[in-house]
């Protein structure tokens, strides 16, 4: 398997996977695909950190983090994580997602938020987000919305989350 940034030729493709991979999801909305394409012409697009997974040549797997605030300061979002079916349980999520860790480590990011299984992220180190004094939006239930600390001398956050604008939250 190839970790590598996504490029331009791969968005067709992309696209096709996400609306697949979201399918058969238990918590969708249906527009995951074209909250990809959004965030990619976004002001908090980040094009170092939208991931795919290769696998023989195929694409297995995609990941998109982009910047959001918490109170005055920067975070990565972490959303959507999205598997070929025909992919899942087999590790693609797991790399995509320790890759993008690592690759934001790199750019200097402190925080990763995600909302989503809290049987799925706490494995990565994600832990409810209010814990971390990040206050939980509106309406989303509390355990599904989990951060993680990337970097250890990142400063403490606290307030609530300005997500970008692509999300519609």
């Amino acid at each position: 398997m190839e970790i590598r940034q996504e490029i331009e030729k791969d968005y067709g493709e992309v696209y096709k996977l996400v609306k697949e991979a979201f399918e058969t999801a238990e918590h969708a909305d249906g527009n995951e695909q074209d909250l990809v394409e959004a965030l990619r012409k976004g002001s908090a697009f980040v094009p170092e950190l939208s991931l795919v997974a290769e696998i023989d040549g195929e694409l297995a797997g995609h990941i998109l983090f982009t910047r959001a605030k918490v109170g005055e300061d920067t975070v990565l979002v972490l959303a959507p994580l999205s598997v070929k079916p025909k992919f899942q349980r087999q590790g693609v999520g797991t790399a995509l997602i320790e890759q993008g860790h690592k690759i934001a480590r790199e750019l200097g990011y402190s925080y990763s938020l995600v909302l989503g299984s809290e049987k799925y992220y706490p494995r990565f180190g994600y832990i409810p987000a209010e814990q971390l004094g990040i206050q939980v939006p509106e309406g989303i239930p509390s355990p599904n919305f989990m951060a993680m600390k990337l970097r250890e001398e990142g400063a403490p956050v606290n307030g609530a989350v300005t997500y970008p604008e692509e999300f519609g939250m």
